[in-house]
């Protein structure tokens, strides 16, 4: 089934699809806020490889992550500050933005900041929190719940487009595989490509050990490459990926971030594999 493309209204007027035929997407920066300098940092530097290598690019982060496994963990500035600063990312550096909302009441602050609002995977059954983000009338990227199959993603789906909502992509971040730890099942990709939805393979949350190092989640980043690969031959849409400067210094989900000085050689082999299994 053709994947009805989904038009993103970037800041600069260039406006780009995502679906089916069109260029490949990439989600990508830190997982949460933490200054604003490295926030312009990872931004200008992925925009500049995405514009070089034909990739449509959204810069994400985190204004708050209100899921982090302990109290102390660090969550972000907050509402106010950080969507202060994702405007200014926005306005300045002319780059689409993403962030996660996590409360109906986010969501009108953060429609009138954002480019495309995202729901975190433990909230994709949130009805009033889909309903919000549909009448937002901005994209919406849904996260698949790792306790949630991917065929019951279209429930998700349904409530989205119930409540008005008509540009809907998809995110795999991986499966729930006994304790501590995720697996990604490729059939999960084509499977919610059936809803006529783009899909998102979300590359370093889905090698995510949550809450495998105590108090806070572990990361196994040496599998971000092979499964990235793997899932762009499956014929995803995007890709969604943490990128941090010095991932082992990172406030939130290190271990799971892909180093910024490697991201550029990962992304040109992606798209010689996209290239080759769409002949």
């Amino acid at each position: 089934m053709p994947v009805f493309p989904v038009t993103i209204e970037a800041p600069d007027g260039n406006n780009f699809k995502v679906g089916a035929e069109q260029p490949l997407l990439l989600i990508a920066g830190p997982c949460a806020l933490e200054s604003e300098e490295l926030a312009r940092t990872v931004a200008g530097t992925m925009q500049e490889i995405c514009s070089r290598l034909g990739i449509s690019y959204v810069f994400k982060a985190s204004f708050d992550k209100a899921n982090r496994t302990s109290l102390d963990s660090y969550r972000g500035p907050g509402l106010d500050e950080g969507l202060s600063i994702l405007s200014r990312i926005r306005t300045e550096m002319q780059v689409p933005v993403l962030s996660d909302v996590h409360d109906v009441s986010q969501v009108a602050p953060a429609a009138e900041v954002l480019d495309i609002l995202q729901i975190p995977a433990f909230l994709c059954r949130q009805t009033d929190l889909l309903v919000a983000a549909a009448q937002s009338g901005k994209p919406v990227n849904l996260k698949k719940g790792q306790f949630v199959s991917p065929w019951d993603m279209e429930n998700g789906v349904n409530k989205l487009r119930g409540a008005g909502g008509k540009k809907i992509m998809l995110v795999e971040r991986g499966a729930s595989f006994g304790y501590n730890n995720l697996v990604v099942d490729m059939r999960s990709l084509p499977v919610m490509r059936g809803f006529n939805c783009p899909v998102i393979y979300d590359a370093t949350h889905s090698v995510q050990l949550p809450g495998g190092a105590g108090g806070t989640s572990g990361g196994q980043r040496e599998f971000i490459a092979p499964l990235s690969r793997a899932a762009v031959a499956a014929g995803v849409d995007g890709l969604f990926m943490e990128v941090h400067p010095d991932p082992d210094k990172a406030l939130c989900d290190g271990p799971n971030s892909m180093p910024l000085n490697t991201i550029e050689q990962l992304l040109t082999q992606l798209l010689h594999i996209q290239k080759a299994v769409s002949i």
